[in-house]
């Protein structure tokens, strides 16, 4: 299948939205995989995410579930079940390594490279450097490409970009937010957790 041919099938996916100590978060799934995980999941946000998740998988959710309402809904792909069962463990700091299927869909080219090489290769506890990870993808000049591609993650937490740091030390950048990252970090030892 070509590239042309492959942005245009259209999947079946469903969607949650589940309740963290980072906040809500919407979980989508394909029958592929795990495809998104969205932070900061207010009622905007998921009618934001799930419109554009409908461009990109051309078709609507075949289920649509909302925790948001109080629903209680089944969860026709297994990978979203598993996907919220194995964050619930992982925020309860049981769960160090994600199984759950993965649809990389969303991502492509160098992006997708570097998040298979940071799930693949920075396991739980564990941070790296922008320009590590450029270098582990054979790319070494291309720290500033890391950050972007982490900053375009479609899968987060899952695939930990919180792990990735600057070599200075300083936190960089995190699409769900500097606290959001803090607390992802502390949560697995890499910070002294909030006194408060």
């Amino acid at each position: 299948m070509n590239e042309t041919q492959a942005s245009t099938v259209v999947r079946t996916w469903s969607w949650t939205v589940r309740d963290t100590p980072v906040g809500p978060l919407l979980l989508a799934a394909t029958d592929e995989g795990l495809v998104n995980v969205v932070f900061h999941a207010g009622q905007a946000t998921v009618d934001r995410a799930l419109a554009q998740l409908e461009g990109r998988l051309h078709s609507p959710p075949v289920h649509v579930g909302d925790a948001l309402s109080g629903e209680r809904e089944s969860l026709p792909h297994p990978a979203l079940g598993l996907a919220a069962a194995e964050l619930a463990s992982y925020f309860r700091g049981e769960l160090h390594s994600f199984t759950v299927p993965l649809d990389w869909s969303l991502t492509g080219g160098f992006n997708e490279r570097v998040l298979r090489e940071l799930a693949a290769s920075v396991p739980y506890g564990v941070s790296a450097g922008y320009q590590d990870l450029a270098r582990r993808v054979g790319e070494p000049g291309a720290a500033r490409a890391v950050g972007v591609a982490m900053g375009s993650n479609p899968l987060p937490v899952v695939v930990a970009c919180h792990r990735v740091v600057e070599s200075g030390g300083g936190l960089g950048g995190f699409g769900g937010g500097t606290e959001t990252k803090r607390a992802l970090l502390a949560l697995e030892g890499l910070l002294p957790r909030p006194l408060f």
